[in-house]
């Protein structure tokens, strides 16, 4: 991998969307001379006490509720081998390379302050490993995110012995294959460093800032959706009048405020529709900016949960070189990570159930709008069975949002007796965002349909643009299609579109 940007781990703290962008572009790997004297003095440290008769958990031990087991000092090293090979538990489909990346990044941000004891040796590699396009294959599932994430940080470390599969400039190959044509020679792991690799949980923090910076984009998606449902509908503007929000203290009900009124400025929807001032719509619109400024704040403040994490240490022991200790502690449990997640999944879970609601409005019959957004309705049944695909998803979601944090299984003898289940918050969370993306392209699909059955409205500059760009890519239906295909079209504009984009830019 050739690259002209450096990605340089140094001790200042790192967003969510810098690790994202790292993981996701072509960036060469780097430390600075701080950072590389910090993890010297760690593993120095370890090393002196592998060599004395002092017992250190990990350094000259077994595992879990192995600890007590003392292991001579010409078995370190294998030691240290045969924990990656036998944690290396996990099961299904791989996950992407930009995953196994980010957890590089997030394992190195934890290394780099020297409390890990990992020596120079292996980070170089990891490093070269990376600069040449090359991260290790991790299994989806396996961990229960609190003795550190084992199996999944098992699986990335295992190309550094030779073992495992790894991601190569995009293709999934066997580590060892690789490792040769690279002229690299498997490692050697000294005291504490098979530890070091596998414990922690970056996989899961990866895992959820991945997932964080989609919500970040969908919740600004949602915003748009709406303004333009809003219109279809021939919605109030009163919701998003600045002096409403003059009355709350949530600056996230503002912002949605301001996205809605920017999106609708200029269009005629309200005062074609109604005569009576008083009407109300229903809460769907109404509370839009309620409803989507409390699911910015619980993004907001996962986002900020899950960038503590990934700036912190997630490892044990820790080693304090400068006051010559090994410390047992618990930076290995994933709880904080588990809530985060949890509480994004209940959130995004609001925001499709939101859109579907409006989406139901649409098809309602109300506001001039004909039922099921089709002219001649009878023969044709137009967008009825859309709604059903909605829901299907948003009764899913909800299924999803049951929190995985709130469970634990015991394990390893009860050594490890409470655990986050990090994991399953995660893959959860992940699911989830799919499956808001497809609810508001359905949403969009609806609110254009509608649009075009109104030709007297004005529509808003931007709602206009944007239509037309839509349109370019989802044709108008004016009887019976395959909704199929419309529905896959939509939910693919809404994830590349450059007017989209653009739009999204602009927005609070």
């Amino acid at each position: 991998m050739s690259s002209n940007k450096t990605f340089v781990i140094s001790d200042r703290h790192y967003s969510v969307q810098e690790l994202f962008d790292a993981a996701a572009q072509a960036t060469t790997l780097a430390v600075t001379d701080d950072v590389r004297r910090k993890i010297i003095a760690g593993h120095d440290y370890v090393k002196e006490v592998a060599r004395s008769e002092r017992i250190a958990y990990g350094v000259n031990t077994g595992f879990g509720s192995l600890c007590t087991t003392k292991v001579p000092q010409e078995q370190l090293s294998r030691l240290q081998h045969n924990h990656l090979l036998s944690h290396a538990c996990g099961v299904g489909e791989i996950v992407p390379a930009q995953i196994s990346r980010m957890v590089v990044l997030v394992k190195l941000l934890t290394f780099r302050g020297g409390h890990s004891g990992v020596g120079m040796e292996v980070v170089d590699r990891i490093m070269a490993l990376w600069n040449r396009g090359v991260v290790g294959a991790i299994p989806r599932k396996g961990t229960v995110g609190a003795s550190g994430d084992l199996a999944p940080l098992a699986h990335l470390a295992l190309p550094l012995i030779g073992l495992g599969e790894v991601w190569a400039d995009g293709h999934l190959r066997a580590s060892a294959a690789v490792m040769e044509e690279l002229g690299l020679a498997p490692l050697t792991l000294g005291p504490k460093e098979g530890l070091c690799l596998t414990n922690g949980v970056q996989y899961i923090n990866s895992l959820g800032a991945h997932a964080l910076v989609s919500a970040r984009r969908l919740v600004k998606l949602a915003d748009v959706c709406a303004a333009m449902s809003f219109q279809g509908f021939n919605a109030a503007r009163s919701p998003f009048d600045p002096l409403v929000h003059t009355t709350t203290l949530h600056p996230e009900r503002r912002q949605v405020a301001a996205n809605l009124a920017f999106c609708t400025e200029g269009g005629d929807h309200y005062a074609q529709q109604h005569s009576n001032p008083a009407a109300e719509d229903p809460y769907s619109f109404r509370c839009s900016p309620q409803v989507h400024g409390a699911v910015r704040q619980t993004v907001d403040f996962a986002v900020g949960l899950i960038e503590k994490e990934c700036n912190s240490v997630s490892d044990n022991p820790l080693v304090f070189a400068d006051e010559r200790q090994i410390l047992t502690a618990g930076n290995l449990h994933g709880e904080s990570t588990a809530f985060a997640l949890d509480f994004s999944a209940i959130a995004l879970s609001e925001l499709s159930n939101i859109s579907e609601r409006r989406t139901y409005q649409l098809l309602s019959g109300q506001n001039g709008v004909p039922p099921f957004l089709i002219a001649d309705a009878g023969v044709n049944s137009g967008f009825m069975v859309v709604q059903y695909t909605s829901a299907a998803l948003v009764n899913e979601n909800k299924v999803l949002s049951t929190p995985a944090s709130i469970d634990t299984i015991p394990t390893c003898h009860l050594q490890e007796d409470h655990v986050s289940m990090g994991g399953t918050s995660a893959y959860k969370l992940a699911t989830i965002i799919e499956n808001c993306h497809t609810v508001l392209a359905i949403e969009l699909l609806c609110a254009a349909q509608a649009i075009d059955l109104n030709p007297q409205l004005t529509l808003s500059p931007v709602a206009r643009r944007l239509h037309t760009a839509f349109r370019k890519v989802v044709p108008y239906v004016a009887q019976d299609v395959l909704m199929h295909e419309l529905i896959k079209n939509a939910e693919d504009f809404i994830r590349r579109s450059d007017v989209l984009d653009e739009l999204l830019d602009q927005l609070q």
